[in-house]
């Protein structure tokens, strides 16, 4: 029986993530814009489990988080604890869930989570914020609040509409690192402990942090300095050139190599060519793809291609940290 797909986005990414729906699945489609950073996809034929596969493959780029729409309420009218709770059953079978809300292009919704989450444990479900394989969602979207119930496994983010939130610690070198931590997070990437990593346009070295926090010996490389906290670790290797000139010299292989370089998509992917030569089999590959002109997802799509001359491209997608970037994720083949 076709159901409603909720789905979560960058505010001005909507259109692309249509396009990119409407090109994998092809076929009729009712797309209803509910939201800011959410909307519907009514009744549609197209299984979330399938819906998800595309969006983890790269498929579908644009889209942050998926729920099955279970139900929907006016503000001003919410329904009683037990009637809650009873629409919510309807639809889990486990003892244990996570339960996670948020305000379209506004806060966390932690007043509606609560109200979801003391439904639920009135009746004997227990409640986290995260980390349970069924996922229920509370999204207040213009006046009313929406439901949706999904595996985590199909949900894409473990985070409430995939607006993953990180701490702005006092260590911190730079914004960027979240986009790192994010990658890390969202996609399960696991870095060999006590590999070695290149950092591509390292400056200030907030990636670089990052590597060091997974075990990681890090050849840093860009003409500017890195952060004076950074300096004295021994096993961060500062390189003071272009990674043109790096790559000339360079006689390590790496287990991993990062890419956050501010530049056009193909010519940033064109510079991961050169670093596949100098990554060992089966090493690991994450770049953010900029998203700027007319056209990001063309754009997007253009660097992916040439990504794939020397790496399998396992992930690509615009996460909550990215703006108008994609970060993809690929192995070296």
């Amino acid at each position: 029986m076709p159901r409603s797909i909720l789905f979560s986005f960058a505010s001005d990414s909507y259109r692309y993530a249509v396009r990119e729906i409407r090109e994998a699945f092809p076929g009729e489609h009712r797309f209803e814009r509910v939201g800011a950073e959410v909307a519907r996809l009514a009744d549609s034929a197209v299984s979330v489990e399938d819906l998800a596969a595309a969006c983890d493959d790269g498929r579908i780029m644009f889209v942050r988080h998926l729920t099955v729409e279970v139900a929907g309420y006016p503000l001003d009218d919410l329904p009683t604890a037990q009637e809650l709770a009873t629409t919510l059953l309807e639809e889990i079978t486990v003892r244990s869930v996570s339960v996670q809300a948020w305000i379209d292009g506004a806060g966390t919704g932690s007043h509606y989570r609560h109200l979801i989450a003391d439904a639920l444990t009135s009746r004997g479900i227990s409640t986290e914020l995260s980390g349970r394989d069924v996922v229920v969602s509370g999204i207040v979207a213009g006046k009313q609040l929406l439901l949706g119930v999904n595996r985590l496994a199909d949900s894409l983010s473990d985070w409430p509409g995939g607006r993953m939130r990180l701490a702005r610690g006092e260590d911190r070198v730079s914004r960027s690192e979240f986009k790192l931590e994010e990658a890390i997070a969202t996609f399960g990437l696991e870095l060999i402990p006590g590999g070695k990593a290149v950092d591509l346009g390292a400056s200030p070295g907030g990636w670089t942090r990052i590597l060091r926090q997974h075990d990681q010996e890090v050849w840093s490389v860009d003409p500017g300095a890195l952060d004076p906290r950074l300096q004295s670790d021994r096993r961060i290797h500062h390189e003071a050139t272009t990674a043109g000139r790096f790559f000339a010299g360079n006689r390590v292989r790496f287990d991993v190599v990062v890419n956050d370089m501010r530049m056009d998509q193909v010519t940033s992917a064109r510079m991961m060519l050169d670093a596949a030569d100098h990554l060992r089999r089966g090493g690991l590959a994450i770049v953010t793809l900029k998203g700027g002109g007319k056209n990001p997802l063309d754009g997007a799509r253009r660097g992916i291609e040439v990504l794939r001359e020397r790496y399998d491209v396992r992930h690509a997608r615009q996460l909550h940290h990215n703006r108008n970037e994609i970060t993809v994720v690929g192995t070296h083949e």
